[in-house]
């Protein structure tokens, strides 16, 4: 990609000396940092959809009692990576400004605010796992299995909170080939454990998250070892959780970035988890063909959210570095990628959509309905990657109130909105098209607000 050996770091390094950057440059920049999380999110995709395979394979009960809860895991998750980013868009602040000891300070708080945060997350899921299904409108026959699964995952939360927790950190001091490589390491892994709990020992949906939990167990340890051990800015540093250590300015910037983060996810996720109680009433088939479908719809959309990260990194660090263009320019050209990026990826799932539902399902009805909604989803997908890189254009400034606002007043007033009306006339059918205008929706109101340029404001 580069000439010789270094020159990313070179060029993120001109951001905080204030050097000029060529368009070519920027250019290379972007898509350094954006192929290896790409290609994590792919191959997450891909190996998520061969877990998903392995555990459709049982049969339509065993996808959904998965799929019942797996929104719920959604808004834990989103919770979990808010308190993360929180703290990492500090340190791309303080490492664009060349502050580094600013950096590692905010590291030693976030680790004892996260591992609290964790435990907290960890304890609330598991007293909600058994009642949860239940409460989701599941039927009595797939509500056990929901439950076990959903305790588990819940168990390992610590694992998913400092996986992440490092895996940003890395991230936003410009390393994204280190996650990233431990991220496809982590998939593999999940197949393979996944392949000894559900098929060798025989444990079903419980051995599907029992095997999700070792690997993410295995990645969180690396992803820490590459933090503190090998990291340029990081390496050497030893730390001790000490309460009294905590800094109240930290915190406070972290709650004014992380805060309306959790509360888009708490809500967005809410949001989901409606979406779950529309579908159920259809039938175990529509639970189903949802959940396998929006499985195979990641495989598009992961490169925007690949794209979203490489975007938070650069426009954190020429936002602490106080280069307004640059933070701009950087901003338009990862949107542009972004759309380009995932308008192919629309036209090959539209092309696909019947051949991608085999892999995950041998069930003909769900095949056909799971296309289906992946059809009509395509049309959605350009305008659905202005939101997500915009999203992290965003994040990268700290501006984190308005673009929370605005997602929850697009989830709540036209998708939850249309969905209710549409499903029961047309279906599934009906969710996926009101999930496509609404997410078409956002994608512009998010591009005009990034033109507008608001975001900016608050750059020093």
């Amino acid at each position: 990609m580069f000439g010789r050996k270094g020159e990313k770091t070179d060029l993120l390094a001109y951001i905080r000396e204030g050097r000029e950057l060529t368009r070519g440059e920027k250019l290379r920049l972007i898509v350094s940092l954006s192929i290896p999380s790409i290609l994590a999110q792919i191959s997450a995709t891909i190996m998520f959809f061969i877990d998903a395979s392995m555990v459709g394979h049982l049969g339509a009960r065993a996808s959904a009692a998965i799929g019942l809860v797996e929104t719920t895991g959604w808004l834990m998750g989103g919770l979990a990576s808010a308190a993360n980013m929180g703290f990492s868009v500090q340190v791309a602040h303080a490492i664009g400004a060349n502050d580094f000891e600013r950096a590692r300070r905010v590291l030693r708080q976030s680790l004892i605010c996260c591992l609290i945060w964790s435990l907290v997350m960890t304890v609330i899921g598991l007293a909600i796992s058994w009642p949860l299904p239940h409460w989701l409108g599941g039927a009595d026959d797939v509500c056990h299995d929901a439950s076990v699964y959903f305790a588990i995952i819940c168990f390992c939360g610590i694992f998913f909170q400092m996986e992440g927790l490092a895996g940003s950190m890395l991230k936003c001091s410009g390393n994204m080939k280190i996650p990233s490589i431990l991220n496809i390491a982590m998939c593999v892994m999940d197949v393979v454990f996944n392949y000894l709990f559900i098929y060798v020992l025989d444990l079903g949906v419980k051995g599907a998250a029992m095997g999700t939990g070792v690997a993410m167990l295995i990645t969180s340890v690396l992803m820490l070892y590459f933090l503190f051990y090998r990291s340029s800015i990081f390496k050497g540093e030893r730390f001790r959780l000490r309460f009294s250590a905590i800094e109240g300015d930290v915190v406070k910037n972290a709650f004014r970035i992380g805060g309306p983060m959790g509360l888009q996810h708490m809500l967005m996720g809410s949001a989901q988890v409606v979406s779950t109680l529309i579908v159920a009433p259809l039938g175990t088939i529509a639970i189903a063909a949802h959940s396998l479908a929006i499985t195979v719809e990641s495989l598009c959309y992961m490169p925007g959210f690949g794209i979203a990260e490489a975007a938070t990194t650069l426009v954190g660090q020429s936002f602490g570095a106080g280069k307004r263009l640059l933070t701009k320019q950087f901003a338009y050209m990862s949107t542009t990628l972004g759309i380009g990026v995932m308008s192919v990826m629309g036209v090959m799932m539209w092309i696909f959509a019947s051949e991608l539902m085999t892999i995950m399902t041998p069930v003909d009805e769900i095949i056909m309905t799971g296309a289906h909604c992946l059809r009509i989803e395509a049309f959605a997908e350009p305008m659905f990657a202005a939101a997500i890189v915009c999203n992290g254009i965003f994040v990268g400034a700290g501006d984190t109130l308005r673009p929370a606002i605005m997602s929850l007043a697009s989830m709540w007033g036209v998708r939850l909105t249309l969905a209710a009306l549409l499903a029961s006339t047309y279906g599934l059918a009906g969710v996926w098209t009101a999930m496509a205008i609404e997410l078409t929706f956002r994608g512009l109101i998010f591009l005009i607000r990034m033109v507008h340029g608001k975001w900016l404001d608050k750059m020093a």
